[in-house]
């Protein structure tokens, strides 16, 4: 474990660097979990697409389950595992949406299907067939035909400001090692945890 910085983020970034190294499949896939009104949980795999001092930013769907329930409640956690450094670590905090210029230049980045697909798919939702999604990407694929497309009104960003992280490391016989930050202020408190 690194000794105890009185920053997460500089921990963070520092783990994040070397799971690209010994773990270049998704390094940056993490489990996001939400929670609907009744208290409901539900959690699902997304992408890390960026991260600093003010929190951990991934896109979506807004009109899918997870984009209802992060624009309603606002409070989400997120969970990252790299097996090959054995680490973990957890992220609690709430939830606002990206400005439209920050999801306009993460879009742009994006495949060119993949840009399609946020157009075709009405994620989440019931579909009779898969040649059902098949032809409303066919006619987003003739709309935008000879021209860049795009970023959907309802598809964004999201950014979790952490007031939680807690970075845990795999220990033998299962006793491991865990440090959990609370924002104070402006600042973090740390403390070890228990296995």
């Amino acid at each position: 474990m690194h000794a105890p910085w009185a920053e997460p983020f500089e921990q963070f970034a520092a783990l994040y660097e070397q799971a690209k190294v010994a773990q270049p499949k998704d390094p940056n896939a993490m489990v996001l979990a939400t929670v609907d009104a009744n208290g409901r949980p539900s959690a699902r795999v997304v992408l890390l697409k960026g991260f600093d001092q003010q929190g951990f930013v991934f896109y979506t769907n807004q009109r899918s389950r997870k984009g209802r329930e992060l624009l309603e409640q606002k409070v989400a956690a997120l969970c990252i595992h790299w097996p090959a450094l054995d680490r973990q670590v957890r992220i609690e905090g709430e939830v606002s949406v990206v400005s439209d210029a920050e999801a306009d230049e993460y879009f742009a980045t994006r495949h060119p299907l993949s840009q399609l697909g946020a157009w075709a798919s009405l994620q989440s939702e019931p579909l009779d067939e898969r040649a059902t999604f098949e032809r409303r990407l066919d006619e987003v694929r003739a709309r935008f035909a000879g021209q860049p497309t795009p970023r959907p009104p309802h598809w964004g960003g999201f950014r979790l400001a952490p007031d939680l992280i807690e970075l845990w490391q795999a220990e033998p016989n299962r006793l491991h090692h865990r440090r959990v930050y609370t924002r104070e202020g402006d600042g973090w408190a740390s403390t070890l945890l228990f296995p």
